[in-house]
């Protein structure tokens, strides 16, 4: 199940025409659907209210900054409203103003808090001033991979990973099983992830145990293990009934592996009425184009936009805005734009992707082929990327390297989404 939009693409006329067949039956509803009911969070307590009411606009209570910074943040988690990841940066940012000791605890909470927002440099600059204050040197070494890891800096990445090497460590073993999925190699990237599991579940740390268990499923689904991906995102539901990544994740195999796009649906529609972040409405628009209903689509486009109308959400939505456009038709250009601004922020080969495809649709194939030979052959596995080489190096002339990325596609289909099998099948 991927976190980023899939394209949408309408199948023409009824689904019965889209000569797809329903897919094996793997879920029940019967074991998720008390899960779909679930309260909106409650976003106050007591003990915010009084570590709150401690914050002045001269205050120096450095306690009060950090609690209500966290209260904040798990806010974020568990409603997606953005004004939360946004109270959490300013109490954070007083925090670090204001902090003579433990300063560097809450330069990383800020870099945390700026990687949450796609502001991966400044939070790059935190996290080495954080560093060069000699405290925390683990947990600096832990930021500063996953900063570089998410910047493309691989060798940088790799290079703070080997500094904290240490097999039994939780946080060592988590960020290796990434760095392994990052490389493509998903078997070794599960059995990691696995063992760090089996430590979360020792140490009987709920918080730890839901992490592992939605991670875990979501590497089953990319090895299309999809009864293991389901009964993980299951034992998370457990753990916690409102834990909208793992309804989605369910939502995804309905959709995806069982063709039945109106239970996925329904699954998405119980989660957005209390989680509230943008990219489940294009899912749920892609879903609905699939099934042929214009109407459902565009309410959810329509909703999808109407959020990202805050600024508040700055540059964390690019990449999705940017597919949306490039599958339905354009503004190339606007894609164009947010393509190019994704690679200053982020020169991964993902960004470079979205930017060879926005060049791709706007007919410029030349520029859009030397991207895929400078940035993306051989650097990435992930499936929509191979899909865009593709249909990139087809329409270049350069149709011998196609054949073994087809072979891959063919067996990525479920991550790709019923709507891309057809051009996986075209190619």
């Amino acid at each position: 199940m991927k976190s980023l939009y899939l394209p949408i693409l309408l199948c023409v006329g009824i689904l019965t025409s889209c000569q797809h067949q329903q897919g094996e039956s793997i879920t029940n509803p019967q074991d998720y659907n008390a899960y779909l009911s679930v309260d909106k969070a409650d976003t106050t307590s007591k003990y915010f209210r009084l570590w709150n009411s401690k914050i002045t606009p001269d205050s120096t209570q450095l306690i009060s900054f950090g609690f209500v910074a966290g209260e904040y943040n798990r806010y974020f988690r568990e409603t997606g409203k953005i004004e939360y990841l946004k109270k959490a940066e300013q109490a954070l940012e007083k925090a670090v103003e204001i902090a003579a000791i433990g300063k560097a605890s809450y330069d990383r909470a800020l870099a945390r808090n700026y990687i949450s927002q796609h502001r991966f440099r400044e939070a790059l600059e935190l996290a080495n001033a954080a560093r060069d204050f000699g405290s925390g040197v683990k947990q600096s070494q832990y930021l500063l991979y996953d900063i570089h890891l998410e910047l493309g800096n691989y060798s940088l990445a790799e290079k703070y990973l080997d500094s904290i090497r240490n097999f039994s460590n939780f946080g060592y073993l988590i960020r290796l099983a990434k760095y392994n999925d990052h490389l493509g190699d998903q078997e070794k990237a599960i059995t990691i992830m696995e063992k760090a599991t089996h430590k979360a579940e020792e140490a009987k740390n709920p918080g730890l145990m839901l992490w592992t268990y939605t991670n875990l499923a979501d590497y089953y689904g990319h090895a299309g293990r999809v009864a293991e991906s389901y009964r993980y995102y299951l034992k998370s539901l457990a753990l916690d009934p409102a834990n909208a990544h793992a309804k989605k994740g369910i939502a995804w195999i309905v959709f995806s592996y069982e063709k039945n796009p109106s239970e996925a649906l329904r699954i998405l529609d119980s989660v957005t009425q209390a989680y509230e972040a943008p990219d489940y409405y294009l899912l749920k628009a892609e879903i609905a184009s699939y099934m042929g209903d214009e109407s459902r689509k565009s309410g959810n486009r329509d909703d999808y936009f109407r959020k990202l109308r805050n600024p508040a959400y700055g540059d964390m939505y690019n990449a999705y805005s940017a597919n949306y456009y490039l599958e339905e038709g354009g503004p190339y250009d606007r894609a164009i734009s947010l393509a190019r601004t994704e690679v200053k922020n982020r020169p991964t080969p993902k960004s470079y992707d979205l930017l060879a495809y926005s060049l791709y649709k706007n007919g410029q194939q030349e520029a859009a082929g030397d991207l895929v030979k400078e940035h993306l052959l051989g650097k990435t596995s992930e499936p929509s990327a191979l899909l865009h080489m593709a249909e990139i190096l087809k329409a270049t002339g350069e149709s011998d390297k196609v054949g073994p990325l087809k072979t891959r596609l063919l067996g990525s289909l479920y991550e790709l989404g019923p709507a891309r099998e057809d051009r996986v099948r075209n190619l």
